[in-house]
């Protein structure tokens, strides 16, 4: 175990020093920024969708939109995930399936 932890992190240091490796890398996209109730209200605007359809649409409650849009609440990581989306592609998620 300890020549594979060894090997390991050998390989790490030559990627690290920019010299070729075997190490496999994985990019992963940044977390989500917060988004202000305006921005919410605007992205939901730009669907040109209620509360209610909007929730729809995102598969969340009116009283969650509702709730984001008034500052009283904020959407988690994966809603984030999913606004971000919606404002960037909205056709992905006015597609049937």
């Amino acid at each position: 175990m300890f020549s594979d932890l060894r090997e390991s992190l050998s390989e790490a240091l030559a990627y690290e020093e920019g010299r070729l490796s075997t190490l496999r890398v994985s990019q992963l996209p940044p977390p989500p920024k917060p988004l202000t109730p305006s921005q919410i209200r605007a992205i939901r605007q730009s669907f040109n969708a209620s509360q209610a359809a909007f929730a729809r649409i995102i598969n969340v409650s009116r009283n969650a939109v509702e709730s984001w849009e008034q500052g009283l609440r904020r959407p988690r990581k994966a809603t984030l995930k999913l606004l971000t989306i919606a404002h960037k592609h909205p056709e992905v998620l006015l597609a049937g399936e």
